[in-house]
């Protein structure tokens, strides 16, 4: 191929301008149409020729004059080009490089004669198939790319020939304007002048981009291959022509793009074959063949995964050639102290973990709930180490997350008007429609707990607190799948589907998630219900310095603040999580408040674990990238230790920070708080007695001596309350809901075997409590000081309070100014000394009072008026 001559060369060239001239001209015929019409063939055909001859002229004279204003680059400083400046990847400190998209540029000329025969043919194929007929410039393949590209929705087809390719990357802008691409002509047609073909298709191959820091052929045979760039195969050869279009999107080492990266190779040999290039069995030889790629070794990259992620993002919206050209400066949000320290411990832990549990990998992803920055992101236990494709990254791939998901039914259920103290059994239970109760039908499906045993009642708090399974199940119908699933969703976890395809496995993990979606969508839980997407960057600048972005946190409301404070109030309880995981679990945190939430895929495939302060969201998970299971242990055994070693690394750079209060679930004129919301099961009504007189209770009886008893028989909760308003009336036919007789099934059979007595409207007393009466409460006075007296403020005063009553009085507390002072339990006759100045007295007028209490809790008030004196 490089034994064309040149005058072969002058002769494609001259092609090339009559193409143009004959486009030019049919684009004029039009100014002739109307003589043809009027005279005969003959005059038509002289006529027409005369019109095409001065609109030719005219044509080209205006081009011609068009160019002539252009200032044409010197193409004597092709030579003396420049590289241009590279991105550059630093943490959240502007100071720690993480990744110079340039760092170490490895590229190695060599002469044509030393590159593959199957490189050129194959980036001839796919690049410029005529490259060596034409001369620098196809009109006809740019006006075919103009056509393609408008009808086009992915990548767009180029135009341009090999060699306008070398003049655009060595002496052109990239601005996309129709003079730019005039220039490239003219340029293209003088370069063909000044150098061989050969010689500027070695240019290329030379200086193409490949992936990363790697330009021209030689360097990416040795880092794909480990071949030079003249001993590559076919198939090697195919894999490196379909780089240049888009080298980091088609990167080997991007696992989610290699199938298209495969797609792109299969087309670079079906165009060889197209041309001519290889015949039809080494073509189908090729596609058989399997190539191995070499491991990617380390450049100096620190935090490689959320690298990778950064230059992934900044690809999209900035494009492959401005973030490998454009010299931007990138400020990330990863804080590389904590990544250091992650980096080493999921190291250490991973190697531990596949000893003891067969899980080889591991993951790790912490985010600020405040503001949805990134501070580290760690895709697996090394990113170079080939045995575990280290450089997946785990932390953005999407997998089952077990009861890592529970808390999202939880919080709709809440939303709904369920409480954490809601009532539900734990007990065998089928959830499919038609099926019976005892599991008969087709795919009866009849969840298991973690360790297959079943508690009976519990809360919706103990349940989600100790993961236990079947109640989460419960809790996501009463909740609603819709309703659960789209929660999640304006939460940030998004790759979930069709509520239809999960169905009420959902909770338990069902649908596929990312950690990094995971952990962002907790910190919503953390920032009391405020939504900030997860962010990457904090700023990037130009070459020049100029600020080109900001992060720009937009907050958003997607969950009601009190339903964020109960969910992290449920998950930093350890008393209501201390039955299944112990008191002293790497859960529990003596000095910090911490709400945690483990998972554990039914298959034991994956481990996960997400926990929060208010200032800091950690989710970790462990597994194998091949999908092996592990040995099964639950997460908090797999997962939990590394996650724990870490918070106690990072939390002290943190302030203690502690969850605010929810506000206590109260019934209201328009909403029923049924005992069954308030954790009582044993019935649906309700009545108070007085403990002491066992009568019913009256406005009169203490709440010390007070108790709910509740009557009517032990059921389901679906026979309490609709599952869709469980604050409003009861349901008129309970069993009209298709899960109603599964369940209650269940809770009858627990209360036969449990031998339960339940109690009914005759357990009811029928006489009211005669204890605490007003005629038996008990009477007080001041004997000493009277009312009205003065004092010094500095003086001791001493009270003497005389009491009578039918009952023994046992108590009396002492307040001044409704500020406790103290109490005494000398009776009946009680006494008592202060100094007012000590206890915070004003001078002027002050209040004492007494509140004696009898030995049934029955109660007595007395007050006193004094003048302290200064």
């Amino acid at each position: 191929m490089g034994e064309i001559s040149y005058l072969a060369g002058l002769r494609s060239r001259l092609a090339s301008l009559i193409n143009v001239s004959y486009l030019l001209i049919r684009a004029n015929i039009c100014f002739c149409g109307f003589f043809e019409h009027m005279r005969g063939l003959k005059s038509k055909i002289k006529i027409l020729a005369i019109c095409v001859l001065i609109a030719g002229f005219l044509a080209a004279g205006f081009l011609a004059v068009w160019i002539s204003t252009f200032k044409i680059p010197d193409l004597q400083s092709f030579n003396q080009r420049i590289l241009a400046q590279s991105t550059k990847i630093y943490d959240r400190t502007g100071e720690t490089l993480l990744f110079d998209l340039s760092q170490n540029i490895k590229r190695t000329i060599v002469p044509i004669e030393e590159i593959s025969e199957h490189i050129k043919k194959a980036t001839l194929a796919i690049e410029d198939a005529d490259f060596y007929n034409h001369g620098g410039v196809q009109i006809r393949s740019t006006i075919r790319a103009i056509l393609v590209n408008i009808g086009s929705l992915g990548f767009r087809q180029g135009g341009s020939t090999i060699t306008q390719q070398v003049i655009k990357n060595s002496l052109l802008t990239t601005e996309k304007r129709i003079s730019r691409k005039i220039k490239e002509w003219v340029l293209a047609v003088k370069l063909e002048n000044v150098l061989t073909k050969d010689e500027i298709l070695a240019i290329y191959l030379n200086e193409s981009p490949y992936g990363g820091n790697l330009y021209g052929v030689e360097e990416a045979s040795s880092a794909f291959f480990g071949k030079k760039a003249s001993e590559v195969t076919l198939v090697e050869a195919a894999y490196l022509a379909a780089l240049p279009q888009a080298p980091s999107f088609y990167s080997p080492y991007q696992p989610a793009n290699r199938e298209r990266l495969e797609n792109r190779k299969n087309l670079v040999l079906r165009e060889m074959l197209r041309h001519g290039f290889i015949n039809t069995e080494e073509y189908e030889r090729a596609l058989e063949e399997k190539t191995e790629f070499r491991s990617r070794e380390d450049a100096g990259i620190k935090a490689p995964h959320f690298v990778m992620f950064v230059k992934e993002t900044l690809e999209e919206k900035y494009g492959q050639q401005v973030l490998e050209t454009g010299g931007l400066k990138v400020i990330t949000t990863l804080d590389y102290e904590i990544q250091k320290k992650a980096e080493d411990l999921a190291k250490n832990f991973a190697l531990r973990n596949t000893v003891d549990f067969n899980a080889e990998n591991i993951s790790l992803v912490a985010v600020s709930p405040k503001t949805g920055e990134i501070l580290t992101m760690v895709g697996s236990r090394d990113y170079f180490d080939e045995e575990i494709d280290g450089n997946f990254n785990v932390a953005t791939a999407y997998r089952q997350p077990g009861s890592a998901f529970k808390p999202f039914a939880y919080a709709a259920a809440f939303n709904k008007g369920y409480t954490p103290e809601t009532s539900l059994f734990d007990l065998p239970t089928v959830f499919t429609a038609g099926c019976s109760p005892q599991g008969v039908g087709v795919n009866c499906y009849a969840p298991q707990n973690y360790d297959n045993v079943f508690r009976g009642p519990m809360t919706m708090r103990e349940a989600l607190a100790q993961s236990v399974n079947v109640p989460s199940v419960k809790t996501l119908y009463l909740a609603g799948l819709q309703q659960t699933l789209s929660l999640a969703r304006a939460m940030g976890i998004q790759n979930l589907k069709d509520a239809n395809q999960y169905g009420l496995t959902l909770v338990l993990g069902g649908g596929e998630v990312s950690l990094l979606d995971l952990v962002s969508a907790y910190g919503v839980f953390a920032n009391d219900g405020v939504r900030i997407p997860y962010n990457s960057v904090l700023e990037i600048s130009d070459s020049s310095g100029k600020i080109l972005e900001k992060a720009n946190v937009e907050p958003r409301i997607v969950l009601q603040e009190n339903i964020a404070r109960k969910i992290s109030d449920v998950l930093s309880d350890n008393t209501a999580r201390a039955p299944a995981f112990g008191q002293n679990s790497p859960l529990n945190f003596q000095t910090r408040q911490v709400a945690v939430k483990t998972g554990t895929t039914n298959d034991y495939r994956d481990a996960w674990i997400v926990g929060y302060t208010p200032g800091l969201a950690v989710g970790a998970w462990a597994g194998n990238n091949d999908n092996r299971p592990m040995e099964k242990q639950i997460a908090g055994f797999i997962i939990a230790p590394f996650w724990r070693a870490f918070m106690d690394e990072v939390l002290p750079l943190f302030p203690d920070e502690r969850f605010s209060n929810p506000l206590p679930d109260m019934p209201t004129e328009t909403e029923d708080l049924k005992p069954v919301l308030r954790g009582i099961w044993q019935g649906g009504e309700s009545f108070f007695i007085d403990r002491i007189s066992g009568k019913l209770a009256t406005e009169f009886t203490p709440k010390e001596t007070m108790e709910e008893v509740v009557i009517g028989e032990v059921r389901t909760i679906l026979h309490w309350l609709d599952k869709d308003a469980p604050r409003g009336p009861r349901p008129a036919n309970p069993a009209r809901d298709p899960q109603y007789s599964l369940w209650d099934f269940s809770v009858r059979e627990w209360v036969v075997r449990q031998g339960i007595k339940e109690l009914t409207e005759n357990d009811v007393p029928k006489e009211y409590d005669d204890v605490h009466i007003p005629a038996r409460f008990p009477t007080a006075n001041f004997s000493t000081p009277n009312s009205g007296s003065r004092f010094d403020l500095n003086q001791r005063i001493n009270v003497s309070l005389n009491t009578g009553g039918f009952y023994p009085r046992v108590k009396t507390e002492f307040f001044l100014n409704e500020g406790y002072l103290g109490n005494s339990e000398n009776g009946p006759n009680f006494t008592f000394s202060f100094v007012p100045v000590e206890v915070g007295a004003l001078e002027g007028e002050n209040t004492l009072k007494a509140v004696v209490y009898d030995s049934v809790f029955n109660r007595a008030e007395v007050e006193a008026d004094f003048v302290f004196l200064d």
